[in-house]
């Protein structure tokens, strides 16, 4: 009798437990339940992201990527590098070289990105992709093989060309964005051939605008900064917004990770015209090498202010040459624009015309002197 008593005392002391249990967990579930019904649950990171969602990116290189071509090129050099993906001065400049150069004369291949701009067959990429090619192939989907392509126009300081190749069908284009309009923070889309693996798809943000970069000779005045991946191969390739239009080029990386450049749209509109109908370029050129003049040298050489140019080298044949100019002048002017830094001077020189007679107002020993020279083109191998 007693131990029946006792089992029954147990059975209800168990029920108890589990009735208090549940309640328990039916509050904690209500604990971490949403209690505001207008705060909406995210499902994924994607949602969360103002005007991205699971699919965006997607729907973007759906439409997109058919208008991204692949380019690859042949040059003929008297020494090279064997890897033709480190055939570009930008991956040379941010991650060294040489690599394995040879003595003889061989055939490098190059490889690099662009996209389609017009449905007959023109091609916006990088000048440094194509520069010096004797052969241009470029490879669209849905054909198979690759199509023969012409050089078209190019601008070496602003690294632009233009392509046309003749595929005997209308071709898929992608349409030029306002880079103006682009905010630090926006999402972008890179899409090129790194490493030739083809139509390889990046996402990032505008990291930052403006920014000055110099690579090898070339100096960039106002690129786009990413974070976006972008390798050896993507150069001429297309960053898009969120529109999937194009807000830059890309063209060039940092040693570190995560910082990529492009050129901004801006800038491409400012010249299309010009390389469509086939200009070329010309580089005006001086010849000398350059530094600021600092406090210490002003009053070492009896300078007033640290305005100025210092000549710390003459370049052998060059126009600055042919006209006397030393190591040690101070360039001060040019025609009648004010000279007051190594920047300066490149920007008048970059803004003249090859052939363009110019005097500059120098200073040599205790004295200012006119020099009259007539500017030339810069040689292509010192480009």
């Amino acid at each position: 009798m007693l131990n029946w008593k006792r089992s029954l005392a147990f059975i209800a002391l168990a029920a108890f437990v589990a009735g208090i249990m549940f309640a328990g967990g039916c509050l904690l579930v209500n604990d971490l339940a949403p209690q505001d019904e207008g705060v909406p649950r995210v499902n994924n990171v994607a949602s969360a992201m103002p005007g991205v969602g699971p699919g965006t990116v997607a729907d973007i290189v759906s439409k997109a990527g058919p208008a991204v071509v692949k380019i690859d090129t042949v040059r003929i050099r008297s020494s090279g590098q064997v890897d033709p993906f480190l055939d570009d001065p930008f991956f040379r400049q941010f991650f060294g070289g040489p690599f394995g150069f040879q003595s003889q004369p061989r055939e490098e291949r190059g490889i690099g990105s662009g996209f389609i701009m017009s449905q007959d067959g023109y091609i916006l990429t990088n000048e440094h992709v194509v520069d010096g090619a004797q052969k241009i192939t470029v490879t669209i989907q849905g054909f198979s093989q690759p199509l023969p392509a012409r050089v078209v126009g190019a601008d070496y300081d602003l690294d632009l060309a233009v392509l046309k190749v003749d595929a005997g069908k209308s071709l898929p284009t992608l349409k030029l964005g306002d880079s103006d309009k682009v905010r630090v923070g926006d999402w972008v889309i890179a899409i090129g051939n790194p490493f030739g693996l083809d139509h390889t798809v990046t996402v990032g943000v505008i990291s930052a605008k403006g920014r000055p970069v110099t690579v090898e000779n070339r100096r960039y005045k106002n690129l786009l900064q990413t974070d976006a991946s972008i390798n050896p191969g993507n150069s001429g390739g297309p960053l898009l917004n969120l529109n999937g239009e194009v807000v830059g080029i890309n063209t060039a990386v940092a040693q570190a990770q995560g910082i990529g450049f492009a050129i901004p749209t801006s800038t491409v509109k400012e010249v299309l015209n010009q390389l469509l109908q086939g200009s070329k370029k010309q580089t005006p050129w001086l010849g000398v090498q350059m530094q600021p003049v600092t406090e210490e040298i002003a009053a070492y050489l009896g300078l007033p202010s640290t305005a100025g140019a210092l000549v710390v080298g003459v370049i052998p044949g060059s126009p600055a040459d042919n006209a006397g100019l030393a190591q040690g002048d101070v360039i001060l002017r040019v025609d009648n624009q004010e000279v007051k830094s190594p920047d300066d001077l490149a920007r008048i020189v970059q803004n003249s015309k090859v052939g363009q007679r110019v005097v500059l107002q120098i200073y040599r020993n205790g004295s200012s002197r006119y020099v009259p020279l007539i500017l030339a083109e810069k040689p292509r191998q010192l480009r």
